[in-house]
């Protein structure tokens, strides 16, 4: 092939196609198939995630069938990847500040004409991309991957997003680890109202000038490598040229990087004798940044699924799901379902959710995901029993099982390895080779080849 253009949409073809760009290292543009529309009912916005919370709302009696039923056949109109700055959107988004993407293409609604001019557009920019011999690892480097973060914290991103930087670094060749994501979200502010935790959808960030308005934001604060090479040719600093230093005037999507809804970022890295690997959690929207509470243990999503909607989690708990990692699950299931019918209950800002599985980029609330290392190999949240005292704190970045480190010994040397959930295709061969969250739970780490 001379060159590949990769069009995707929806949270995991996403950084897939990065991966593979990175992996093959062939002349690649990445094309964002485009952002759903919001719904609409009552005048507020609908999203995908507001049928999700709609369901915990309804079973908890906060609302009534009709607008329950009108919410689900409304929150998504027509076509296009989820609409807040979930996963889809967060990744596409993070394209345009790693250069692999067209300025301005992330936010465009997939059914408008504009999506198909700037594809049109990207092919073009590929040929030259072909005659120059620009290649994605040229494009993905080190500077352009914290380029990519510091975007995603300012927006106010996917968890999802740390997965997936961590695989593309590993296939770029680039070094990068959790470390890398807090040192980051240490400096750079979230200055983007929008959801989930904030009001806006993608649509409306694109009214408003879109990733390139963010972006010259994050240049003039001296937070983003203006020198870094995009698929145009141009360094980022050169394309941000004609982007006015001044957000536009008459909107409160992008607000100015001076005034920032929070003075760092969102996406927190928490570490403690429960995750000593590490542990991610997403800290906007959230009133009380600390909490300990007796842990409500499952081993599964379904499990936990089904304890929530029999109301039998009460404020104060912290739920704990496990055996849902990269080995366990396999493959890491997100964990939209209970999240949001813990908020539509009315309960997302007093229950707790710790879980080796990930989250949907539309959850919110006192959640940490990705722990490692995960239940499965033996890791400390497999020795958490129902009862036991669990503190979250984001602004400790702790996640801590209070219980001694001689209790904590006695339970490690009784745990024994379930048996997996697949032995034979596909699962289990993934099972067999995902490395830990905290490696971007990639096949190929730890070949021996």
């Amino acid at each position: 092939m001379d060159g590949v253009i990769v069009i995707g949409g929806c949270d995991k073809n996403m950084p897939g196609g990065v991966m593979a760009l990175a992996r093959t290292n062939v002349p690649g543009i990445y094309v964002y198939g485009g952002t759903v529309k919001p719904g609409n009912y009552k005048g507020k916005d609908l999203t995908i995630v507001s049928a999700f919370e709609a369901v915990g709302e309804f079973t908890a009696g906060r609302m009534d069938e009709t607008d329950f039923k009108e919410i689900e056949k409304r929150c998504i109109p027509g076509s296009g990847s989820c609409g807040g700055m979930y996963t889809a959107n967060t990744m596409s988004s993070s394209f345009e500040a790693l250069g692999i993407s067209l300025l301005g293409s992330s936010t465009e609604a997939n059914p408008d004409e504009d999506k198909v001019k700037s594809t049109v557009r990207a092919a073009q920019v590929l040929v030259e991309a072909i005659k120059k011999g620009i290649k994605p690892r040229d494009i993905i480097t080190r500077k352009s991957i914290e380029n990519a973060v510091s975007l995603i914290m300012a927006v106010g991103g996917s968890t999802n997003a740390v997965l997936h930087y961590l695989a593309i670094a590993h296939h770029a060749g680039v070094e990068w680890t959790l470390d890398d994501f807090e040192r980051v979200r240490q400096r750079v502010p979230v200055f983007c109202d929008l959801k989930p935790s904030g009001k806006y959808v993608a649509t409306d960030l694109h009214r408003a000038g879109g990733i390139p308005v963010v972006l010259k934001q994050l240049l003039k604060a001296g937070l983003l490598h203006g020198d870094c090479l995009t698929i145009t040719g141009r360094t980022m600093a050169e394309e941000l040229a004609q982007i006015p230093d001044a957000v536009p005037a008459n909107q409160d999507v992008i607000l100015p990087i001076e005034q920032p809804i929070y003075a760092q970022g969102h996406l927190a890295i928490l570490k403690g004798n429960l995750a000593p690997l590490g542990a991610v959690a997403k800290i906007t929207g959230l009133k009380n940044p600390a909490m300990t509470g007796p842990a409500r243990v499952f081993d599964s999503e379904d499990a936990a699924m089904a304890a929530i909607m029999a109301r039998q989690i009460k404020a104060g708990d912290v739920v704990v799901i496990r055996y849902e990692g990269p080995k366990g699950g396999p493959g890491m299931r997100e964990m939209l379902s209970p999240t949001s019918a813990l908020i539509g209950q009315g309960l997302g800002e007093s229950v707790g959710l710790i879980t080796d599985g990930r989250f949907s980029g539309g959850t919110w609330g006192m959640v940490v995901g990705h722990v490692a290392p995960e239940a499965y190999v033996g890791g400390p949240i497999a020795l958490v029993q129902e009862g036991d005292s669990v503190t979250l704190d984001a602004t400790q970045l702790l996640l801590q099982l209070n219980i001694s480190p001689e209790e904590m010994a006695r339970r490690q040397a009784a745990w024994k390895a379930p048996k997996p959930r697949y032995t034979t295709g596909l699962l289990a061969k993934f099972a067999s080779l995902a490395a830990g969250a905290e490696q971007g739970a990639v096949t190929d780490k730890n070949l021996s080849l």
